[in-house]
């Protein structure tokens, strides 16, 4: 095993995580394994530990999980004992019962003045933007509920792509797993990359993931708007013929429609253009076919009216942020 790479000795750091509940068992306990990691292998070396790990709730007590397993928290803490603490805020299904009355959102509002770092993981970024710490800042969340985080809360640079986020002191991540890079960016912060390299290495992951979310969610590929009208209606025209040299003047003759009238339905109905439409769906298909294990590059590019591999390439990397090639290897179920 090769030698994990000491620090000095340094003031134990409080992570506090802070729990709800219904809350997703993973955004908890995936963070907190990440800095357990780094615990575990100093305290093999016989050096201190440099985090200490508290579990905490509103109330204290047991907490159950969305999984059905029961934990047991700390009661909130004082803010005046979180000076250089760092707190990570969960997500799951239970968020928006924690939202009701604002308890927590004032709480997290006295507390991120003394806090060296404010994190949320999944839509645990509802109760930080509650508290009016996003305001005016960068933030993501799980791709599901991305435009309900915008809606929600219209100060917030919501990003639907990010893995995580920084935000001055406040940090956010995108759905689950997302919360473990979060928190190997927060070590290497710490103690350098090599630990932070380390620790991946010990939990089987990369020190950082190629792409964003965008790359995980159908939704975010083609915005189908809702199911009948002219969602429906151009993606049953276009679906046979995405082969061919397609414009708005062929898509709008297709559903005996003027060019104007096309373009107008789009942006009202799908609040985009036919022919931004069009390269959403052509993405959409040619995912599909990466995941059903084509083999062709060229081939799929030719299929889904892309030309060339040229473009094919440049339209995944425009849009999910990885090669058709890597989004074949992750995605593909044969």
């Amino acid at each position: 095993m090769r030698e994990f790479p000491l620090l000095p000795p340094v003031e134990l750091q409080d992570v506090l995580l802070l729990v709800f509940d219904n809350f997703q068992l993973l955004d908890a306990s995936g963070p907190l394994e990440v800095f357990a990691v780094v615990n575990d292998r100093l305290t093999a070396a016989g050096l201190p530990p440099r985090y200490r790990l508290r579990l905490i709730s509103q109330q204290g007590g047991e907490v159950r999980a969305s999984a059905g397993v029961v934990l047991l928290t700390e009661p909130l803490p004082p803010v005046a004992q979180l000076a250089r603490a760092t707190l990570l805020v969960a997500g799951g299904f239970g968020v928006m019962q924690a939202l009701a009355g604002g308890q927590l959102a004032a709480w997290l509002r006295q507390a991120a003045a003394q806090l060296a770092r404010c994190c949320s993981v999944c839509t645990g970024a509802f109760l930080l933007g509650q508290a009016g710490l996003l305001d005016g800042r960068m933030a993501v969340t799980h791709w599901r509920y991305v435009e309900l985080l915008q809606r929600s809360f219209t100060g917030v640079k919501v990003c639907a792509d990010a893995l995580f986020i920084r935000g001055g002191n406040c940090y956010s991540s995108a759905g689950v797993t997302a919360g473990i890079d979060l928190c190997l960016a927060l070590v290497e912060e710490d103690c350098g990359q090599a630990v932070a390299l380390a620790v991946a290495k010990d939990l089987v992951l990369p020190l950082r993931r190629s792409g964003g979310q965008r790359q995980f969610s159908a939704e975010l590929l083609a915005q189908a708007g809702p199911a009948g009208g002219l969602a429906q209606s151009l993606k049953q025209w276009l679906q046979p013929r995405l082969h061919q040299r397609l414009d708005n003047e062929a898509m709008a003759a297709g559903l005996s429609l003027s060019v104007r009238t096309l373009h107008r339905r789009c942006r009202e109905e799908l609040q985009i253009t036919p022919g931004h439409y069009l390269q959403q769906l052509r993405l959409e298909t040619a995912c599909r076919q990466l995941e059903q294990g084509a083999r062709s590059l060229k081939r799929v590019a030719e299929q889904c009216g892309f030309a060339s591999l040229y473009n094919l390439r440049r339209c995944f990397n425009q849009h999910l942020g990885v090669t058709p090639d890597e989004y074949r290897q992750r995605f593909c179920r044969s």
